[in-house]
């Protein structure tokens, strides 16, 4: 994934399903990618890491908890420099906000939007 923090690039991606158990089998399967376990308390959300160099490329989570009504696709995270601006121009352009904003440790935000012809994506502002 990508590591730097610059404008435009692609930080994550991840994927919220209903059986997160029964999907990570399948791309543990398919992909070959190692899988380690993530609490979120009475559950298990899952990295998913390259077999090659341990590297985690991806996340796959339970619908369930703060990701409870995410769509059952693969979300790509996009950076940006404002969240909030980044969410008035998804407004005024048409789209929406289908998720969040929500923090993730000390500074970073983030949101799930959808676009105005139907896809999805996240913003994530490291708030650096």
């Amino acid at each position: 994934m990508e590591t730097e923090k610059k404008i435009g690039a692609v930080t994550w991606v991840d994927l919220t399903v209903d059986d997160a158990d029964g999907l990570k089998a399948f791309y543990k399967n398919v992909v070959g990618w190692k899988t380690s376990d993530v609490s979120m308390g009475d559950y298990n959300d899952y990295c998913m890491a390259s077999p090659e160099d341990d590297v985690v490329r991806t996340g796959i989570c339970h619908d369930r908890g703060s990701n409870i009504g995410m769509p059952p696709a693969w979300i790509m995270y996009v950076n940006v420099a404002n969240l909030d601006e980044s969410i008035a121009a998804v407004l005024e352009g048409g789209g929406e906000v289908i998720n969040g904003p929500r923090k993730m440790g000390d500074k970073a935000r983030y949101c799930i939007i959808k676009d105005p012809a139907g896809a999805y994506c996240g913003l994530f502002d490291h708030g650096d």
